[in-house]
């Protein structure tokens, strides 16, 4: 009988996800451990192999096809000597989300940005372009009158004021897709002349009323959330909500830290090659393990039944990217020495930003670093990623008048932020930590002893 090929979970926080791409197509032949797909999850795009062999004997979800559900039926196998006689006579279309009405005439649906744009997509690692659709007839309606076009599609062209009755589909049974509105856009095609607007209703006189804007100028426009977006938005509600956290900030002077960093980069810098530099970030990273190391009753996590104190010293670290944020794991950060979490950190946030992190490299983590000094942000506090119990907010360095054996001298000081999950971390738990932290920072040959 045919067999079910189903949307899979791609990580534990994986609830839907984006078909981007089929790399099969109907009546081609699948062998176990074929990439069948691309999914888009809530961390960026991944390969999807086939466990059974068989020929693809229907696409039931369309590429560019959103919010499809874990476990949804999104094609079917079939096996040897088996027809499309053999098919659910539904084809499981049900598994998949159902298509957007069609806007009624007196209520137009409203623009919506492309999920191509820029400013939202989540960085992915790139297949090759696919080949452009041989040029064909445009897709007859359907019975209702309705062109074939998945959700995605429609809104593109919508935006883009294209007019889909003028595009070709690629996609099953002559839908358009993603693909063929990018391709229009890219070849020019004809825009769809838009009804004309009601007359907008006199404003009362006593209202302000905003000057009209030039037909040049910018318009308002909505961003849909990428998966990414959303997963954020959900665990850091989740997280302000549900989890009591306190906020403790202590300077100190990292002159001789960042003294250490030149002389440690420029022994790097020797008859091996070059290697990666030893960033401020990476000596923090370090420090944040050997403290964790020295005060291990703040690398533990909350469950309903007890407080759990991990053995390894695994540290996460927030990695910002075009539409996101993913915190890549240093593992046993304690044990590594700085030249090695550097190179790491460099491999780490490079295939984040490309989206070609693998699941069990993000996943975790007993503490989180987060560092915005870079950008020149002196101080700010971060939210707890649960079911870690602390995070550590870094900012920049900046020249500052202290007082030593009451004199006034100029240093160079960073202010760091421990937010705590007050379940775990006591204040005075939490300030014992932070000693120890700056302690290292303050002696940073200490670390490589």
């Amino acid at each position: 009988m045919p067999i079910a090929v189903t949307m899979p979970a791609l990580s534990p926080t994986m609830e839907e996800g984006t078909l981007a791409r089929w790399l099969k197509r109907e009546g081609d032949a699948v062998s176990p451990g074929d990439v069948i797909a691309e999914i888009e999850t809530d961390k960026a795009t991944m390969e999807v192999e086939a466990v059974d062999e068989g020929v693809l004997g229907r696409i039931v979800v369309p590429e560019g096809t959103e919010g499809v559900k874990v476990n949804a039926t999104i094609a079917w196998l079939l096996e040897e000597g088996e027809d499309a006689s053999t098919l659910p006579a539904d084809g499981g279309e049900s598994a998949a989300p159902a298509a957007e009405p069609a806007p009624a005439a007196s209520e137009p649906e409203a623009p919506l940005q492309p999920e191509s744009a820029p400013a939202v997509e989540a960085p992915a690692a790139r297949a090759p372009a696919p080949e452009a659709p041989v040029a064909g007839p445009a897709p007859a309606p359907g019975e209702d009158g309705r062109i074939a076009a998945s959700p995605l599609a429609r809104r593109m062209a919508t935006q883009a004021g294209l007019d889909l009755a003028a595009i070709a589909g690629s996609g099953p049974h002559g839908r358009v897709v993603k693909r063929d509105i990018e391709q229009a856009l890219a070849a020019g095609a004809p825009v769809a002349e838009a009804p004309a607007a009601p007359a907008p209703a006199a404003a009362p006189a006593a209202a302000p009323v905003r000057p009209a804007v030039a037909a040049s100028g910018p318009e308002d426009r909505e961003i849909p959330h990428s998966n990414v977006r959303k997963v954020i938005a959900r665990r850091l509600s989740e997280a302000d909500r549900d989890v009591p956290q306190i906020y403790l900030s202590v300077d100190m002077e990292i002159d001789r830290l960042l003294a250490a960093r030149k002389d440690i980069n420029e022994a790097l810098d020797g008859p091996n090659g070059k290697r990666a530099k030893v960033s401020v970030n990476d000596m923090a990273i370090k420090a944040a393990a050997l403290a964790l190391r020295q005060v291990p009753a703040v690398n533990a996590q909350w469950t309903d039944t007890a407080i759990v104190q991990l053995g390894a010293v695994d540290v996460s670290v927030a990695v910002a990217y075009e539409g996101g944020l993913i915190t890549p794991i240093i593992f046993d950060a304690d044990s590594k020495g700085l030249a090695q979490i550097a190179n790491e950190m460099k491999d780490l946030a490079g295939r984040a930003r490309e989206g070609r992190l693998k699941p069990e490299e993000y996943q975790g983590g007993s503490f989180t670093v987060s560092n915005l000094g870079m950008y020149g942000v002196g101080n700010f506090t971060s939210i707890v990623n649960p079911p870690q119990a602390a995070i550590l907010a870094v900012g920049a360095g900046a020249q500052k008048v202290v007082v030593r054996d009451g004199e006034m001298a100029v240093a160079t000081v960073m202010t760091c932020t421990l937010t705590c999950d007050h379940r775990v971390i006591d204040g005075a738990l939490g300030a014992q930590w932070l000693q120890a932290f700056k302690g290292f920072v303050e002696r940073p040959l200490s670390m490589l002893a």
